[in-house]
């Protein structure tokens, strides 16, 4: 936990010497913010920032790299010291007015907390106001922001007058429309299957044959990942769009930063230009690649990311900024909207399971009577082994209605098959595995 003490102390300091501001986050952890005396540039204020917390927590604060939005005056870092986690701002106003910012939690919790946090600073500071008064060289200032949420109050945001959700909206993912075509897609996710796993490159090429018609498979998006995360970015988008009947957008690409993300995510913050027809805009995007799953290579993109055309992308940054820095999602609404929606599924596979599992004992009883050979009882065990295998992993065994031809399906897969093709297929029960095929 941050120690109260140094905290006071800290924020006496900081009163007395740096003029920052202090609060509590909503979640948890520290808020600083404010004008930093004195300094004239970024690397100043972050300097005094950082030493800041040096006193605080009696250790030198490791810094990674610095990162930033083009175009903009900001400069960005994450840190950590002595168990702790954050980030720290800073922007340079005026050419003699620089402001910094840092929030900071515990860093078991700082991933959980920072997106409150980021959400009540960019609410209190507005670093470019001074600018804005200065003249429109300033860059503009944020505009009043309102708390706007889904219907299913999954996800929230604050958006200025003019600025509409979209319907679309919905299951921890938002999509804003701002009146000068600025447009904001927070939480937007990408189900994709990488083609460097053998499996996932046997159902492509399935699904090139003309196989697997009617099923998620045959309109999956298949990408063959690359170390490149700017790369996969684009190629996971273009092939979004064209999945969905859009055109083909250009992307320019000026900076792509990889950044920590969460436990098997592989995370940057992208920035630069693109054109998807309706002329070039500002783009700045945070985007990660989650864990695989080991037997079908599917993944989970996640990206926040905001255009702004190119004619306003100067007065409208940091409004844009405060959009985005306030995005908000309730995980635990999601997760009960998920178990809502797959408790039926899941109640269904696991009455299966026992009916399988019921079935296989009566079957191994009646083969001990009959027959005790011990080859016999192995492929009973064989077969009840690949039964619990199936059952955990969520794989259930499909055969046509002539019993010609057996498959290993997802269970979703299944249902959706023997859904669309009424009679066509059945479920393969433990005792009518066929050797060598099933397990």
């Amino acid at each position: 936990m941050l120690r109260t003490i140094a905290v006071v102390l800290c924020a006496l300091t900081l009163q007395a010497q740096t003029a920052l501001k202090t609060l509590n986050g909503p979640q948890g952890g520290k808020i600083i913010y404010g004008q930093v005396p004195g300094e004239t540039n970024e690397a100043g204020a972050m300097a005094a920032v950082l030493r800041m917390l040096h006193r605080q927590y009696g250790a030198r604060p490791q810094v990674g790299k610095l990162f930033a939005a083009k175009g903009t005056q900001s400069v960005a870092a994450f840190f950590s010291v002595a168990r702790t986690t954050g980030m720290i701002i800073a922007v340079k106003a005026t050419t003699d007015h620089v402001e910094a910012a840092a929030v900071y939690d515990d860093s078991a919790r700082f991933e959980s907390t920072r997106p409150a946090m980021m959400k009540t600073l960019m609410s209190v500071w507005h670093p470019l106001a001074a600018a804005e008064a200065a003249g429109p060289a300033g860059g503009g200032a944020s505009a009043p922001l309102r708390k706007t949420c889904t219907n299913d109050r999954t996800a929230c945001m604050d958006l200025p007058d003019g600025w509409q959700v979209s319907p679309q909206s919905a299951g921890g993912s938002m999509i804003a429309n701002g009146p000068n075509g600025e447009m904001a897609f927070l939480g937007f996710t990408i189900l994709a299957s990488d083609l460097n796993n053998p499996r996932a490159r046997q159902t492509y090429q399935t699904v090139q044959r003309g196989g697997l018609r009617g099923t998620s498979y045959a309109n999956g998006i298949y990408i063959q990942l690359v170390p490149d995360l700017g790369r996969d970015f684009v190629q996971l988008l273009q092939m979004f769009r064209a999945k969905n009947n859009l055109s083909q957008a250009n992307f320019q690409l000026s900076s792509v930063r990889p950044v920590q993300g969460p436990p098997g995510n592989h995370c940057a913050l992208i920035a630069g230009q693109v054109d998807g027809g309706k002329g070039p805009a500002e783009l700045n995007s945070a985007f990660c690649i989650g864990p695989e799953g080991p037997a079908s290579g599917g993944f989970l993109a996640i990206t926040d990311y905001t255009l702004v055309p190119q004619n306003v992308a100067a007065r409208e940054r940091a409004t844009v900024a405060a959009i985005f820095g306030s995005f908000y999602v309730d995980h635990a609404a999601v997760q009960r909207m998920a178990n809502a929606i797959a408790a039926p599924e899941i109640e269904r596979i696991h009455a299966i399971g026992r009916a399988a599992a019921a079935q296989a004992k009566a079957a191994h009883e009646r083969e001990e009577i009959h027959n005790s050979s011990v080859y016999q009882h192995w492929d009973d065990i064989d077969r009840r082994s690949k039964a619990f295998s199936d059952y955990t992993l969520g794989y259930t065994v499909l055969r046509d209605k002539d019993n010609t031809e057996h498959e290993t399906l997802w269970n979703e897969d299944a249902d959706e098959l023997m859904r669309r093709f009424p009679g066509e297929f059945e479920v393969v029960t433990v005792p009518g595995y066929w050797k060598g095929t099933d397990y």
